[in-house]
């Protein structure tokens, strides 16, 4: 869209206007508004916080899932962003505990955090129910292995008799006939 040199100056001129707070309050307002909070921030982790752990936390949850698409991964950076914007409001919250004067103004950073908080722990969630759905439907589409037939069942060669009734044991000492002591032959 294209704008009158008119319109463009008058844009100019009310820029000059609007040269952002000068009070110490309105400073104090929006000191915060370059901090872009979400799952889409320029940079996940900030100049104060370890890289270390975001990587770890990254590795844990991709040996967990183990992503195997596209859709899959994106999936697990929203779980790994989400849990790691978790964990700085969670500070945040401690921050506004420490430093911010008991009244209206803390109540109203703490209930931003409680929302924050409600609003990544739902988006963590969603991307598990998501990954998990996603990765059933991958497994479906996958071919599944031919199952082997079962082999046939062992025939014997001949038919077995029939075990006998009373199986002499193999120790002929303890057969009754053996137990009475012998008797010569008189015949």
């Amino acid at each position: 869209m294209l704008i009158s040199n008119k319109q463009q100056e008058a844009n100019r001129k009310n820029a000059q206007h609007s040269t952002g707070p000068t009070t110490p309050a309105g400073k104090e307002a929006i000191r915060f508004n370059a901090l872009t909070y979400g799952l889409r921030t320029r940079a996940s982790i900030l100049p104060d916080e370890n890289a270390a752990d975001y990587s770890q936390l990254w590795d844990e949850l991709e040996a967990d899932w183990q992503p195997q698409t596209r859709t899959e991964r994106c999936y697990l950076e929203t779980m790994v962003t989400s849990q790691w914007l978790l964990r700085r409001v969670a500070e945040s919250e401690q921050k506004i505990y420490l430093y911010i004067a008991f009244g209206e103004p803390q109540f109203k950073m703490l209930a931003y955090a409680a929302k924050l908080r409600a609003q990544l722990e739902r988006s963590f969630r969603t991307a598990i129910e998501d990954m998990k759905r996603s990765q059933q439907e991958r497994q479906a589409r996958q071919p599944q292995p031919a199952k082997p037939a079962p082999a046939p069942a062992h025939k014997p060669a001949a038919p077995q008799a029939p075990p006998p009734d009373y199986v002499m044991s193999g120790d002929t000492q303890a057969h009754p006939i053996f137990c009475s002591t012998p008797t010569p032959d008189t015949r």
